[in-house]
């Protein structure tokens, strides 16, 4: 592994650039390369052999684009896939789950809830993490469907979103939850809807910036850090490039944005 290589980073599509953000803000002097599979998105609805099928294509792509470490930037993929890669390949990897631990440590109503795909919800190691962390608490757990592609098609502001949004959280507000976990890397572009339409009180956790700490202490224990003076952003996409572009233009790091077929 050559410490001037990219961080490689993929999702199923462009909710990962959550996760990306979170780690150019901590080491922005790192290259990236970040693979959206918007094309098979979402992954939570696929079998865990299909989901692990794909994560290693993606891998495969990143590691040929030179990749010195792989952030796994999606929920279903971590928990589907990530021990298979792991076994699979010499590089780190670094995953991301629902932040169910800080969630339960921190209630004061005793009630908090989780919003996350199928995928994530159904998976052993999510069913692990809850009855490590959350054993005596209340969870409400809500399966986002249709959200991740509402965001995969720019309609985060649609009716559509609203309507869902107000679906999904109601139970939660019922169950007076403080805290809503974040179980997909997509819901982070949706915390202001979600905010307004929760309230004050509630506490929103997203996994940003706890991934972006991991990876740099898994950089810096293998000795792969490196400053670079003109650190480069690229980004792939096998669906409406457009789409991500509009995710990324707030953002003033330097970045290209190429379009690839994978």
């Amino acid at each position: 592994m050559n410490n001037k290589g990219p961080i490689g980073i993929f999702d199923s599509g462009v909710g990962g650039t959550s996760i990306w953000r979170a780690i150019q803000a901590q080491m922005p002097m790192e290259h990236t390369l970040y693979l959206a599979d918007s094309r098979n998105a979402p992954y939570g609805k696929k079998s865990k052999a299909e989901i692990t099928a794909l994560s290693v294509k993606n891998t495969e792509f990143l590691i040929a684009q030179g990749a010195k470490i792989i952030v796994v930037a999606c929920n279903t993929a971590t928990t589907n896939a990530i021990d298979h890669l792991r076994a699979s390949y010499d590089l780190p990897f670094i995953g991301i789950e629902p932040a169910i631990k800080p969630a339960a440590l921190q209630t004061q109503t005793k009630s908090i809830g989780i919003l996350a795909t199928q995928g994530t919800l159904s998976s052993a190691l999510f069913a692990k993490t809850s009855e490590t962390f959350a054993k005596d608490i209340q969870v409400i757990e809500v399966i986002g469907s249709g959200l991740v592609e509402l965001i995969e098609s720019d309609q985060i502001q649609s009716p559509e979103m609203l309507e869902l949004l107000n679906k999904y959280l109601a139970p939660m507000k019922a169950a007076k939850v403080d805290h809503l976990v974040l179980g997909c890397s997509h819901y982070p572009y949706l915390i202001p809807l979600i905010s307004s339409l929760l309230g004050k009180g509630v506490n929103i956790i997203d996994s940003g910036l706890a991934v972006a700490r991991q990876t740099q202490r898994i950089l810096t224990q293998h000795e792969l850090l490196c400053e670079q003076q003109d650190p480069q952003h690229l980004f792939y996409t096998n669906g409406n490039p457009q789409v991500l572009k509009r995710l990324l233009a707030d953002n003033t790091a330097p970045k290209q944005i190429s379009y690839k077929d994978f």
